[in-house]
């Protein structure tokens, strides 16, 4: 026997008859005797309670004769104030007088019944036929239904509107709608059939010493077996018992899986056995027991005591809803006791669930993991004090009367709470992660409310200057329900409640779980879980705890560490190390860039040098002014000045100021000069030489629209470096002295021309024609008289380099023009009469701009030094570019035509077919001016025919002999007066009348 469900108690055992049915109404009990009488017995004491009462009954009052034969069974109709008798036939009598109110004479010789309250639908058996009869509200019955049946019926029960049977060979469902029979299946061999109605809906089946549980259309159900010790006789549920009448005794088991053994009653020979109220009532020969409930506060008392925690749940559910501070107390005390065994017994995960139940604080389940440390709190966790943590197991098994009350386990006091504090066990993988389990459950919970102190707490200093008022309101919002503050414990909870759950995660190798946790909404120990990991050197989630915490300067360094020393990053636990990459460093310092763009300079050295084109994307995506960056490495790190300048410029060109591009040609600039220098101490140096350096300079020099020539120029030596000159010299539109240099210096008549080229293609591309097409002339003139120009180079460099560094010197190669002026040619060398220079390409320089040698300017005879060569090339390969006269008129006298054919062959041609061209397009014009013409005279013949029934449109009269108007559209006639008319209308003229 596990605990005390049910006192026996005897009521009566005087009877002098043979008890065959026994009732409980009002106070009283009536039994119905062998020899038909009906005895009435009472209790000496006078109560209202109509319940059966724990005590001797006395007879009151014997009614001989009551029936003429034996009453099998008897049964109180409250809802219908009638008694119900079966005996020879089914009898009704009027409570409580007795008298009789109708009889069933169908029902002569019915063996069984069963009455539907709810319904007012009685069902009875009379041998193979099964009827149904309805209460008519007055004295009598209705009959329903009659339906045959295969056997004569046992037993049977309403299970919703239909009926179960059980007859010798098996349990059927009768549909009482229209006599439909389904068999479920086949009774035991031993004893007879047995089916009894659960609260619940579901019918319980007797095969044997088996209850089969079974739903209302005869299915089974799962693990639903009742196994009693010997055959039951009858069987009744009172909830949450089955409670079986056994030969030998009765047995109480409980209706939860698997229906464990609840109190076996030693009451021998009983007849039967019925459910009246709260209490059960059982008869033998001659004498009568009442089956009283214990109180289920003295049930959950000795379940808990004997270790039978999940009964006692069961009941603490049962508990009136009065009790509800009672209940949940005992509940919340239960499962925790539960949740200890079962954690001492190795059953973790189930301890924790009951842990979750009960609603206890954290730290008291941490305390049973002595290896996971918890912060310091500023004070104390008080436990809840509805957590009933008192022994109730202390009270020694209620005895079969213990009170109701449970007031006596409350006062009672273990000396200590050894029963409690269990052994911590060791932290074992399945303890660890059912301890995961169980904070995972509590923390949506906890963390809500830590967040919402956190927001009140803000929204209260946002608000802080409105102290006054809110004192002066407080009480107002307390006394309709409002807290104003969250328990300050709240946040310190959550940190409990993170940190140990973080432990549990790196203890059970959950390094992603951990990872996760730390990238959301967490309040992890900053002090505990950084020496955490940093013993177990797991730097992943560090580096993710600074973050969070907004410890990033401590978070760049570990990382810049790690990925400087790989090695460094392997943990003590012996999982594969996480591999650090420079991109992340990248990928931490993006969100950074507009909250500390400083920190991001400082830890962006380092990529820079290993992921150049990351980092810079990383300055330009982040907003981080250029001028800063270049600043910052200028400072800091100088040799990553030029890669960050030049990634800017190959990534877009207009993130690069006029005072970076100056800073960009500075540094290459100075490394070429130092090159220069210990190549010149070597007497090494070579003009065509070019380190890389130098071969990045010039095309920066090139490239580059918006740095300041000036300044470089000046840095510049006199003896060397002649390309870097003439490109500066070219920026600062000194284009003869740019061409002397490449012609005179470094002798290289390609790179003139190319420089000449991209002056001529620059003045394209910016619209502007004046004097694009004088550059090539005055690349002729440098061929042409070298010596001359020698001179003049030597003078106006000495001039630039003593000039101001403002930058604004114009001289040109148009200042050699003046020595010239007053010396004419003796005569031109060739004249080609009849050429248009206005049928040239749009690309030459207009005749408004002179050139330095015009036809009224002689040339020098100096026909030793010309480069007739080169000049003859740039000729021939740039005759569509060179205004031919001009150029012709530079050319010496002795200057064979034959020569020239390259040159002229090609412009004369291009000069005809220009004309050719121009001529074609004059007469196709003239020839469509001549059709839209005959077009129009065609148009302006249109007929139109005046009848005498012509009509003006506009005074809808006949025109007759009228002078008339006709609209262009050749079809619209008016009168001319009319037409004239409507014109000064249409100008707000008014009409003249005549």
């Amino acid at each position: 026997m596990v605990h005390t469900a049910y006192d026996s108690i005897e009521l009566l055992n005087d009877c002098p008859e043979k008890i065959n049915a026994v009732e409980y109404y009002g106070s009283n009990i009536l039994i119905a005797c062998s020899d038909g009488s009906l005895r009435i017995y009472g209790t000496e004491s006078i109560s209202q309670t109509l319940e059966l009462k724990k005590q001797a009954y006395v007879l009151q009052r014997t009614i001989n004769g009551f029936s003429k034969k034996q009453v099998l069974a008897m049964q109180v109709l409250t809802s219908k104030g009638l008694l119900l008798c079966l005996s020879e036939s089914i009898v009704f009598h009027r409570l409580p007088n007795l008298e009789t109110v109708a009889v069933i004479s169908k029902a002569k010789g019915a063996n069984l019944y069963v009455w539907d309250d709810l319904r007012g639908v009685l069902c009875f058996a009379r041998q193979k036929r099964v009827c149904i009869y309805r209460h008519n509200g007055g004295r009598g019955f209705v009959e329903v239904k009659e339906y045959g049946v295969p056997d004569i019926v046992k037993s049977m029960s309403w299970c919703g509107e239909n009926v179960c049977i059980g007859i010798r060979r098996s349990y059927i469902i009768l549909n009482t709608t229209n006599g439909a029979l389904s068999e479920v299946f086949s009774p035991g061999r031993i004893a007879p059939p047995l089916v009894v109605s659960i609260p619940s809906g579901e019918l319980l089946l007797g095969k044997d010493n088996i209850g089969v549980l079974v739903d209302r259309n005869g299915k089974l159900i799962p693990e639903g077996r009742i196994c009693w010790s010997e055959a039951p006789a009858a069987v009744v549920i009172q909830k949450p018992y089955a409670i079986a009448l056994l030969p030998r005794h009765i047995e109480v088991r409980s209706l939860r899986v698997p229906y464990p053994l609840i109190q076996t009653i030693g009451v021998r020979n009983a007849r039967s056995i019925q459910k009246e109220n709260n209490s059960i009532i059982v008869s033998l020969d001659q004498s009568i027991y009442g089956l009283f409930p214990v109180p289920l506060g003295a049930q959950i008392i000795q379940l808990t005591a004997s270790g039978n925690f999940e009964e006692a749940l069961v009941l603490c559910k049962l508990l009136p809803p009065e009790d509800a501070s009672l209940r949940a107390s005992k509940e919340q005390s239960i499962h925790i006791r539960y949740a200890h065994h079962l954690f001492e017994n190795g059953s973790y995960e189930e301890a924790m669930e009951h842990f979750v139940s009960s609603q206890v604080v954290i730290t008291h389940v941490l305390s049973l993991y002595p290896s996971i440390v918890l912060p310091k709190l500023d004070r104390p966790i008080e436990p809840d004090n509805n957590v009933d943590l008192t022994g109730d197991s202390c009270l020694s098994r209620g005895s079969s009367m213990a009170s109701d009350e449970m007031e006596s386990s409350v006062t009672c006091v273990l000396e200590s709470d050894e029963s409690l504090a269990l052994e911590p066990k060791k932290m074992s993988h399945g303890t660890l992660m059912a301890l995961i389990k169980f904070l995972l459950k509590k923390r949506p919970n906890i963390v809500g409310k830590a967040a919402a102190e956190t927001t009140e707490e803000v929204v209260s200093e946002a608000v802080g200057h409105a102290f006054d008022a809110y004192e002066s309101s407080r009480s107002k919002r307390l006394s309709k329900g409002r807290i104003n503050h969250t328990d300050s414990g709240a946040r310190e909870m959550a940190t409990i409640l993170d940190t140990a759950l973080l432990q549990a995660f790196i203890l059970t190798g959950q390094s992603a779980a951990a990872l996760d946790l730390l990238k959301g909404f967490n309040y992890c120990n900053v002090n505990i879980c950084e020496e955490i990991f940093q013993k177990g050197n797991h730097n992943a989630c560090l580096i993710e705890l600074y973050k969070y915490n907004s410890m990033h300067r401590e978070a760049l360094k570990l990382l810049h560490q790690l990925v400087d020393d790989p090695k460094s990053d392997e943990p003590k636990t012996g999982h594969h190390p996480q591999k650090f990459k420079p991109e992340m460093i990248i990928e931490y310092l993006r969100p950074l860039c507009g909250i500390d763009p400083m920190l991001v300079l400082e830890f962006s050295t380092f990529v820079l040098k290993t992921c150049p084109t990351q980092t810079v994307d990383l300055f330009i995506s982040g907003n981080i002014p250029a001028d800063m960056v270049n600043s910052y490495l200028k400072e800091h790190a100088p040799s990553m000045q030029a890669t960050y300048l030049e990634l800017m410029l190959s990534m877009n060109q207009n993130y690069i100021s006029p005072h970076l591009q100056n800073e960009m040609l500075q540094i290459y600039l100075s490394e070429v000069l130092d090159w220069y220098v210990n190549l010149s101490a070597q007497r090494k140096w070579d003009e065509k030489a070019y380190s890389p350096t130098r071969k990045k300079f010039i095309p920066a020099l090139q490239g580059m629209s918006e740095y300041t020539p000036e300044v470089l120029l000046k840095q510049i030596p006199e003896d060397a470096l002649f390309e870097e000159r003439a490109i500066l010299l070219g920026k600062m539109n000194q284009h003869e002295l740019a061409l002397s240099i490449y012609v005179q210096k470094l002798h290289l008549p390609e790179l003139a021309l190319s420089y000449c080229d991209r002056v001529y293609e620059a003045g394209l591309n910016q619209q502007y024609a004046k004097a694009q097409g004088n550059i090539y002339l005055t690349l002729l003139q440098i061929y042409i008289n070298p010596r001359r120009t020698n001179k003049n180079i030597e003078k106006k460099m000495n001039t630039l380099v003593t000039s101001s560094s403002s930058g604004n010197l114009k001289v040109g190669w148009s200042s050699v023009k003046a020595k010239a002026k007053g010396r004419r040619l003796g005569k031109k060398i060739v004249e080609i009469e009849g050429a248009e220079d206005t049928r040239i390409k749009a690309s030459f320089s207009s005749d408004d701009v002179r050139s330095d040698v015009d036809s009224d300017d002689p040339i020098e005879e100096v026909s030793s030094n010309i480069m007739v060569d080169e000049v003859l090339d740039v000729l021939s390969r740039r005759w569509d570019r060179v205004h031919g006269a001009k150029a012709l008129r530079l050319l010496p006298r002795d200057t064979k035509l034959q020569k020239l054919y390259p040159f002229l062959g090609p412009l004369m041609r291009k000069t005809s077919e220009t004309y050719r061209n121009f001529s074609v397009i004059k007469s196709l014009r003239q020839c469509e001016s001549l059709e839209v013409k005959d077009e129009l005279y065609i148009q302006r013949k249109t007929e139109l025919k005046i009848t005498g029934e012509s009509m003006c449109s506009l005074c809808n009269k006949k025109i007759g002999t009228s002078v008339f108007a006709v609209y262009p559209n050749g079809k619209t006639i008016v009168h001319f007066v009319c037409f004239r008319d409507s014109q000064s209308t249409r100008k707000g003229m008014p009409l003249r009348r005549r």
